[in-house]
C-alpha cells in the first residue's frame, strides 16, 4: 500500500516536472526569463558542492532544530498542566484563543526590534509559531483520555500523579506526537522566513536573498527546492516514528495507512 503510494506520488511528481520543462521552453514568451526545471534540478545538484550554500543550510537546520526543541519543552509540559487542572484552562483559553491567530510571519519585524541578538531573535518567532500545534493537540490528547480508565484506577486507590503517568500521559502522546509533526514544518518556514526578512550571515534564506540579488532565479528556486526536501524529510520521519511508537493507537482509532 505504501510502495504503491510512493509510485503515484513518484509518478504524479514527474508528469508535473516535464509539463513545466515543456511549457516553459516552448508554450512561454521569449520575454518571460524563467528557468525549466531541468535547469533548476541541476542546480540544486550544484548546490551540494556549495560551501556557502551548505553553511547556510547547517545554520537554518540548526535554529529549526533548537527552535522545535524549546517548543517542545514549554508546549507539552503546559498542555499537561491545563489539560488536567480545568478551572486553569478555562481562565488562560481565551489568551490562547486571541494569541494562536496571530501570523507568526508578522510577528517577526517586531522581534527584530525587541531581540538584538540575531540567533535568539530567529529561535524566538520559531518557538513562538512551533508552540501552537504541539500545545493544542496536547490538550486534546488530555480531553481524549478515557475517563472509566482514570476512575478505575483511583479506586484501586491511586492518586492524581499515579493516574497522570500511567493513563493520562500514555494515552495523551499520540496527539503529542502528530503536534510535534506539524510544528515541525511550521518550525522551517519561520526558520526560512525570518532570515528572509532579517538578513544575516549564513542560512538557506539568506542565501535566497543573495540569489535574487545577483538575479539568480535558478539558484533561488534551486534553494527553494532544498527546503521543501527536508520538510518532506523530517515529516516523513517523524511520520514513520508516529506509525512505530503508536501503532496500537492508529488500530484503536481505525486510522488508515498513509
Amino acid at each position: 500500500m505504501i510502495g504503491a503510494r510512493l509510485l503515484r506520488g513518484l509518478a504524479g511528481a514527474a508528469g508535473f516536472l516535464v509539463a513545466g520543462e515543456l511549457v516553459i521552453r516552448f508554450a512561454l514568451s521569449s520575454d518571460v526569463i524563467y528557468p525549466p526545471p531541468s535547469v533548476v534540478l541541476y542546480e540544486a545538484a550544484r548546490l551540494l558542492a556549495d560551501p556557502d550554500f551548505l553553511a547556510g543550510v547547517v545554520m537554518t537546520l540548526r535554529n529549526w532544530a533548537l527552535g522545535l526543541l524549546a517548543a517542545v519543552v514549554v508546549a507539552v509540559p503546559l498542555g499537561v498542566l491545563l489539560g488536567a487542572l480545568s478551572p486553569v484552562e478555562r481562565a488562560v483559553r481565551p489568551l490562547l484563543e486571541f494569541l494562536r491567530p496571530i501570523p507568526s510571519v508578522a510577528i517577526i519585524p517586531l522581534a527584530i526590534l525587541l531581540i538584538p541578538v540575531d540567533m535568539a531573535m530567529k529561535v524566538s518567532v520559531i518557538v513562538y509559531a512551533s508552540v501552537w500545534p504541539i500545545l493544542i493537540n496536547t490538550l486534546y490528547g488530555m480531553h481524549d483520555v478515557d475517563p472509566v480508565a482514570k476512575d478505575s484506577l483511583r479506586s484501586f486507590g491511586f492518586g492524581s500523579l499515579a493516574v497522570l503517568r500511567r493513563v493520562s500521559l500514555p494515552s495523551a502522546a499520540p496527539f503529542v506526537a502528530t503536534g510535534i509533526r506539524i510544528a515541525a514544518g511550521i518550525a522551517l518556514i519561520l526558520a526560512i522566513s525570518a532570515e528572509l526578512l532579517a538578513g544575516g550571515t549564513d542560512g538557506m534564506g539568506v542565501y535566497v536573498i543573495q540569489a535574487a540579488s545577483g538575479n539568480r532565479t535558478d539558484l533561488m528556486l534551486a534553494a527553494t527546492f532544498w527546503a521543501g526536501a527536508f520538510g518532506l524529510i523530517s515529516n516523513a520521519i517523524l511520520t514513520a516514528a508516529e506509525r512505530r511508537l503508536f501503532h496500537w493507537h492508529r488500530m484503536r482509532t481505525g486510522a488508515q495507512e498513509s
